[in-house]
């Protein structure tokens, strides 16, 4: 087969179920596994994609997101494309994902091994009934959060978090005014890439909350990175 892969963490679930030399084509935010994937064609990011180069590229099957890449773009692919739009947001959701990317590929053995890794690192994973209430931050200028139809919020509650916005939907915008005041502030390393030097500022702006720097990809990467996901949780929790 011929796969373009327009969803970073999908591309990486490509890798793992053995599939390097059938990808033809990637965003440039497909960083995972590197330096592997340096090696595949770049087709823009997956909100600019080069529609024409892959159209050209006669693909057998390309892979979308129904949140990662443009509607309308997506939408242009499927009058000449055979394109699987997938839409994650819990962990039954992701483990259907991989089953159905395996029996697609041919590759449905390797897909129920990563199923049930990703099975039992989580079943490993104590659940914590007394969580921390937190503010999951993805953006500024503005501040922006998730809500509980997302797979963020499922992760957080894994990890031990208990969503100060779990009464809104996909992606608020947060307004320090409005009397936020949870345990805890997480800032994300994507998509906007928070960094030490971001923590002063929203510790000021949030004075009651600890602000942490978290792994946005232990908490937004779908797919075969969940296999360590639990892990990076646990010891999380240690350090709180």
């Amino acid at each position: 087969m011929r796969i373009i892969s327009l969803v970073p963490s999908i591309t990486e679930l490509l890798f793992d179920l053995g599939l390097k030399y059938q990808i033809i084509g990637r965003t440039k935010f497909c960083v995972h596994p590197h330096p592997e994937v340096n090696d595949i064609q770049r087709f823009g990011g997956t909100k600019n994609i080069h529609l024409d180069r892959i159209k050209e590229a006669k693909a057998d099957l390309i892979i979308a997101n129904k949140e990662e890449n443009l509607k309308s773009e997506i939408e242009e692919l499927q009058q000449t494309e055979n394109v699987l739009i997938t839409d994650i947001s819990t962990l039954e959701e992701n483990n259907a994902m991989i089953r159905e990317i395996g029996r697609l590929t041919h590759s449905t053995e390797k897909a129920e091994v990563l199923i049930d890794e990703i099975n039992h690192a989580f079943d490993t994973l104590e659940i914590i009934k007394e969580k921390h209430t937190a503010l999951y931050l993805i953006w500024q200028e503005p501040y922006m959060s998730i809500g509980h139809d997302t797979f963020i919020h499922e992760m957080m509650d894994f990890a031990g978090f208990k969503n100060i916005l779990r009464d809104k939907t996909r992606y608020p915008e947060v307004i320090p005014e409005d009397n936020i005041n949870p345990a805890y502030i997480l800032l994300s390393s994507e998509p906007y890439p928070f960094e030490e030097k971001h923590i002063p500022a929203i510790q000021e702006k949030f004075p009651n909350s600890q602000v942490i720097l978290v792994d946005g990809e232990m908490f937004s990467w779908y797919g075969s990175r969940m296999r360590w996901a639990p892990a990076y949780f646990l010891n999380l929790r240690k350090s709180l």
